[in-house]
């Protein structure tokens, strides 16, 4: 026996927990439909609309704000006990699948069918066709894990139960502002070699899109590939010259060992007794000079580093 909701499952509950990010009346979801209101008007400019299963009426809010004529129907009396002061007029408690009292230009359905039984949802798209020419459409097609998606179908599903009210997705219209499998089904009187040209005419261009960025891919990967090999070569020129850094540093201190040694000995002591040498210059080594000599003409191929002449500095 298939599960049946009624507007009891959709209470402070469910719009606290079930909903990804808490349903309240935030800058998160308020700051959501103005941005889907936009679109909507920018888009589609319909003058009246109606947002079946509006929860607090957020978007009929923000329509109206717009200058558009909306109204909103949801089946729990706790979501619309919520709507703003300014709408309450225009938000009703009420069944999708009951015929509505007028047509509008425009009627959003924003992931609602799947938390409906299946017939429900059927009757809900009948009703739907017969008051209005074009549905913005978005129904979940992978979340089962919600305790009330109990009615949870591909895309190509409702495209089928569209179509046998001669509504087909208007191939067009990208509704990803709302979610990335959202349509615009609109009323289309169709022969079969028409609707087959669209179909045609948007795998084409999806292909064509798809090759192209798998061009990309392959392009940005070749040179991936190449600047890994830079950096490698790179990293090995580095390693090489830090090595020949550190053999210019041992043998510096080799030759300040042995500059140390030179002035502790007698000989230099009785030189500079006798006062010879006094304009023998002290040996100021410099170990930056040494080291940017070490990096401008050193080999570490394997080979001793290439033996500099000492310079003499006067102090």
């Amino acid at each position: 026996m298939p599960i049946e909701l009624n507007g009891e499952h959709f209470g402070e509950y469910y719009y606290s927990h079930d909903c990804g990010i808490p349903y309240r009346r935030t800058e998160h979801w308020l700051t959501f439909f103005d941005k889907i209101a936009d679109r909507i008007v920018k888009q589609l400019e319909p003058k009246t609309v109606l947002d079946a299963g509006c929860a607090w009426g957020f978007l009929v809010e923000a329509l109206r704000k717009r200058g558009v004529e909306a109204w909103g129907i949801d089946i729990s009396k706790y979501a619309i006990s919520n709507v703003h002061e300014s709408i309450k007029d225009y938000c009703t408690v009420g069944s999708i699948v009951n015929p509505f009292d007028r047509k509008y230009d425009l009627i959003v359905n924003i992931e609602v069918l799947e938390h409906m039984k299946q017939a429900d949802a059927i009757r809900a798209i009948e009703n739907f066709c017969n008051s209005t020419d074009q549905v913005l459409f978005s129904s979940t097609p992978f979340d089962y894990t919600e305790v009330t998606h109990i009615n949870v179908h591909p895309p190509e599903y409702w495209s089928k139960e569209f179509a046998y009210h001669g509504f087909y997705r208007d191939l067009d219209f990208d509704g990803s502002f709302l979610t990335s499998w959202a349509s615009l089904f609109t009323k289309q009187n169709l022969s079969k070699s028409q609707l087959l040209t669209q179909y045609e005419r948007r795998f084409w261009s999806l292909q064509k899109e798809n090759l192209d960025l798998r061009h990309h891919i392959l392009a940005d990967q070749t040179t991936n590939n190449r600047l890994e090999l830079d950096s490698e070569r790179m990293k090995l020129e580095i390693r090489q010259l830090k090595n020949l850094l550190k053999a210019y540093q041992l043998k510096l201190s080799e030759w300040n060992g042995l500059w140390h040694a030179l002035q502790t000995s007698r000989t230099w002591k009785g030189l500079k007794k006798l006062g010879r040498f006094r304009e023998f210059p002290q040996i100021g080594l410099d170990l930056s000079e040494l080291n940017q000599e070490a990096l401008e003409s050193g080999t570490v191929n394997g080979s001793a580093p290439y033996q500099q002449p000492i310079h003499l500095k006067k102090n």
